[in-house]
């Protein structure tokens, strides 16, 4: 599969809530960094520390399944560019109803770069300010 392929398949899994194909095309020693000025703003270096600390993090504050839809995904050469939408729900009650912006960089098959643009007035009215 191509680089498009390879995120539109995972962005198929993420609809049912299953995650491990997106998780599978981290490269070891990706940089994933989030925009903005949220407690989850800034760059995490290497798988474990997107999974420990930010994707974790994440999924321990929801309730249920974490659910994402690609409504487009753009290609040029490294880069993937996926715009999505995602429904949760926190754990404390409020709806997390996510629009996203995902621009992968891959080399080798693995995605080695993301930045993720999304609404952070969203994160910070359903996970507060605190860590």
């Amino acid at each position: 599969m191509d680089n498009k392929e390879l995120i539109r398949h995972a962005y198929a899994e993420l609809s049912t809530g299953n995650s491990r194909p997106l998780v599978d095309l981290l490269a070891d020693d990706v940089v994933w960094t989030v925009m903005g000025q949220t407690k989850w703003s800034g760059t995490y270096r290497g798988k474990h520390a997107v999974l420990q600390d930010l994707l974790g993090q994440l999924a321990s504050r929801l309730e249920g399944r974490y659910r994402a839809t690609a409504e487009r995904i753009l290609a040029d050469g490294d880069f993937v560019v996926a715009q999505a939408k995602a429904q949760a729900t926190t754990k404390a009650g409020p709806p997390y109803n996510q629009e996203y912006c995902f621009v992968y960089r891959f080399e080798n098959g693995a995605i080695k770069e993301v930045t993720e643009y999304l609404d952070t007035e969203l994160v910070t009215s359903a996970f507060g300010t605190a860590g």
